[in-house]
């Protein structure tokens, strides 16, 4: 029954990466012309090994646990329309010069960026094993988080989304995508609060502990 599991979050995790590869090769029109980029084909490698990286990571997916802060799953709609319009947008635009930054550099420099916020993404999911959730859950058998990427950093994986979801603008020089992605700052802190909320009432006095010694999503700035 596990090696089904894993089997199935495989073939998802390969299955979503080459759909995002696909799209972002289809919004730019010409395949070719695409690859002839290393910054755009590493990106799409990149993709595809995040999709398989993350299946198999196992998380909890969608469980509402046994409490969860019902109240917040609005930010759900914003979050994943701005994720999908950021998918489409810089490879769209970039060949019909939609507000480019200008530069080479800007593609490398997404390039490792969309690298290193996805390792940090999925290294803070597993950190977290059943305890992850898209929902703001507490799961049955949950514990603290305060090992790992969460050591200095109470949201690591959110850190990791932004700076994959900009690394993936710059690859593409997104003037565009990057002011799409600043517009997840709202629902992202609406999200935030609400988590912090809800531990707060389940761990009490250790989470205020460990809220007073870490930083939101940067050591010494938030």
């Amino acid at each position: 029954m596990e090696t089904r599991s894993f089997m199935l979050r495989l073939l998802g995790g390969l299955a979503g990466g080459s759909l995002v590869a696909w799209l972002s090769v289809a919004c730019w029109g010409d395949a070719a012309a695409f690859f002839a980029h290393p910054a755009r084909a590493g990106v799409v490698v990149a993709v595809l090994i995040v999709g398989v990286a993350r299946a198999m990571v196992r998380g909890g997916g969608s469980c509402t646990g046994v409490r969860e802060d019902v109240r917040n799953r609005w930010v759900l709609i914003p979050m994943i329309a701005a994720s999908l319009v950021i998918i489409w947008l810089p490879p769209f635009g970039e060949p019909r010069g939609l507000w480019l930054v200008d530069g080479d550099a800007a593609r490398y420099a997404g390039l490792l960026m969309f690298v290193a916020g996805a390792a940090l993404r999925v290294g803070a999911i597993s950190e977290l094993k059943h305890r992850f959730s898209g929902l703001v859950a507490i799961q049955a058998d949950h514990s603290l988080a305060t090992s790992g990427p969460y050591r200095l950093i109470r949201h690591p994986g959110y850190l990791g989304m932004l700076v994959w979801l900009v690394g993936w603008c710059l690859v593409f020089r997104s003037g565009a995508g990057l002011m799409v992605t600043a517009t997840l700052l709202i629902p992202l802190v609406a999200r935030i609060n609400a988590e912090e909320a809800l531990l707060a009432t389940e761990f009490s006095t250790a989470y205020e502990q460990y809220r007073s010694r870490t930083w939101r999503l940067l050591p010494y700035v938030y």
